[in-house]
């Protein structure tokens, strides 16, 4: 039996790798979530008045890989901090969340949560919102396993989003999955 888990955090195509690459893991789709329009293009949720946050949405066996892994990844992808955006991708659509999808993936994500924020980890309050799962809409398929099919695309844009900075000065550079 698989589960879903939903996550935001920045650009998508940052957001598939990290998780893309374990056992347990189904699938990792790129899409949107949590807008007020029924199936958005990019071209909407780019603007930032979709309320739309471009999300991944993995799909899993939690016998295998849990829900606590999967949010150990999530934290070690993104800028709890900040809800302007993430790295060079500013606005409301590239904040980060958690979409629970059940009351056990709540209790959860709220306890990982408190616990990052209590670690002193970071300078500022961990302030990412944790939100009832929403309508999944996929994305385009040329952004599906962009890291795979723009291999050096990807690397740029990774390289000069700041991200990995970022990452590396919060954890030990063993720590981050990317």
């Amino acid at each position: 039996m698989t589960e879903k888990a939903t996550f935001a955090g920045g650009c998508f195509w940052c957001m598939v790798k990290p998780f893309d690459q374990f056992d347990g893991i189904e699938s990792v789709v790129s899409g949107y979530s949590g807008g007020h329009i029924e199936n958005p293009t990019y071209e909407q949720v780019k603007t930032g008045t979709t309320g739309h946050l471009e999300v991944v949405q993995i799909t899993f066996h939690p016998d295998v890989f849990t829900y606590d892994q999967l949010l150990g990844i999530f934290w070690q992808q993104i800028d709890p901090t900040n809800n302007d955006g993430q790295f060079q991708d500013r606005g409301t659509q590239y904040r980060p969340a958690i979409f629970v999808h059940n009351e056990k993936q709540r209790e959860l994500a709220e306890k990982s949560k408190q616990q990052l924020d209590a670690s002193g980890r970071f300078q500022k309050p961990v302030i990412t919102e944790i939100l009832d799962a929403a309508p999944f809409y996929e994305a385009e398929d040329y952004h599906q396993d962009f890291y795979k099919k723009n291999a050096e695309h990807y690397k740029k844009d990774r390289a000069i989003s700041g991200r990995d900075e970022f990452l590396e000065a919060a954890w030990e550079k063993s720590e981050v999955t990317n």
